[in-house]
């Protein structure tokens, strides 16, 4: 068997709660590896090795290990190393089968014990390498949020986060250094917080675990497809509410998949495919500039991670990262559809939009070639007419949506040219 890296989860109490085995890898490591922190709590010893991680790490990452090697290397981490630790980054490096992880009790753990919150019913959010808006999916009348920090300033700027979203009477507690000797708890609401009430002459703890309660009686818009239009910024270019509710049926976000957005507007595809499951993402692309950065800005403000490019989708579609499903909102055309269907993998899935005939007959074309299904949608909204209330309708969508197959059945004019 190969030598694998052992990742040892340093409990809170320090280096002398870990069990003896753990205790044992780290005495007999070649090479000791973890953050100056760490490294200072254990005893040098002669012929062992001790190592920092590179700094910024990701960058130096692959090139760091392929110096240490894997004989007789111990990582250091704190608490649980797959909870937002170093054991996540190292198995998406190196593979399962080149990490063992012995995993110490987690923050989360911990702050879950100290707030009498079952896990089962709380929603834990890292914000150690994301922004603090993050959050917001996650919040919901009557929601408990377990929130592990970047640092010091992270339970302000997630304060003043709640009260843009207007829930300034959000209960927040602060925990500091969980399961240490300076173990220490700070309640308040969300707007005392943010206005600066701080625990303490010495303030909010660097290592700090945020516990957030939502009122129940809170007003939050939620994340189910079919927000409203001002929920996005945007300059018009955008896709109304009820289509774009009708756009996320056919395109079935998935957790961890990938979105193309092409002809994104103002990115509210691709803001709500997000939003629909864990973990997804999306590229969205738009030639116009200022609409792609406010495309940025809407995924910024609902935490989402949504890649925006800026340029033609025809000239970037051949560079983007593999879909698992494609929206063409606007923009259509024979040649991009086939660029398109080129780079979908089987079981991936393609809608597109549109409200003229040039496109319309395009994606009929399309619908011949390919299969699918074709629908045509219109909505109307009650809007004043002079003293009364009188039904306007909008511009009808046409939309066709297919799943690419392993094999994809004859078109009639597959069968007309072999007949021929």
């Amino acid at each position: 068997m190969s030598a694998v890296i052992d990742v040892v989860g340093v409990p809170a109490e320090g280096l002398e709660a870990l069990a003896p085995a753990e205790r044992g890898l780290v005495d007999a490591a070649r090479v000791l590896v973890g953050s100056p922190r760490l490294l200072d709590l254990v005893p040098v010893r002669e012929g062992q090795e001790r190592r920092s991680w590179p700094s910024p790490m990701l960058p130096g990452l692959e090139s760091f290990l392929a110096q240490v090697g894997s004989d007789g290397v111990v990582v250091l981490a704190t608490g649980d190393p797959l909870v937002s630790g170093v054991g996540t980054t190292l198995l998406r490096v190196l593979g399962a089968g080149s990490v063992r992880v012995h995993p110490a009790v987690s923050s989360v753990a911990l702050a879950h014990a100290r707030m009498g919150w079952p896990s089962e019913v709380t929603s834990v959010v890292s914000l150690v390498s994301r922004p603090v808006y993050a959050v917001r999916p996650r919040l919901a009348p009557g929601a408990r949020l377990v929130v592990l920090s970047a640092g010091s300033k992270t339970p302000v700027e997630l304060a003043r986060v709640l009260v843009e979203f207007g829930l300034g009477d959000a209960r927040l507690t602060v925990l500091g250094h969980l399961g240490t000797t300076e173990e220490s708890r700070f309640d308040c609401a969300a707007a005392e917080l943010a206005a600066g009430k701080v625990p303490g002459p010495d303030g909010i703890p660097t290592l700090n675990v945020v516990a957030v309660e939502v009122p129940a009686t809170a007003a939050l818009w939620g994340t189910t497809p079919g927000l409203p239009d001002d929920a996005f910024a945007h300059d018009g270019q955008i896709t109304k509410r009820e289509i774009r509710a009708f756009a996320l049926a056919a395109l079935r976000p998935m957790p961890g998949q990938r979105l193309w957005d092409l002809g994104a507007g103002s990115g509210s595809v691709s803001v709500e495919w997000c939003l629909a499951a864990d973990r997804a993402a999306a590229v969205a692309v738009e030639r116009d500039a200022a609409r792609a950065a406010r495309v940025g800005e809407n995924a910024a403000a609902y935490g989402v991670p949504v890649t925006v490019e800026t340029g033609s989708s025809m000239d970037v579609v051949d560079e983007l990262p593999t879909p698992d499903a494609v929206f063409i909102g606007g923009g259509a055309s024979a040649d991009l559809i086939d660029a398109a269907w080129s780079r979908l993998p089987v079981g991936g899935r393609l809608v597109v939009h549109c409200v003229t005939l040039d496109t319309e007959a395009v994606v009929v074309a399309a619908h011949g070639r390919h299969g699918g299904e074709l629908r045509r949608v219109s909505v109307e909204r009650a809007e004043p007419l002079g003293r009364m209330l009188s039904w306007q309708p909008a511009r009808p969508i046409v939309q066709w949506s297919v799943t690419k197959a392993a094999s994809m059945p004859a078109t009639a004019e597959d069968q007309n040219a072999g007949a021929s």
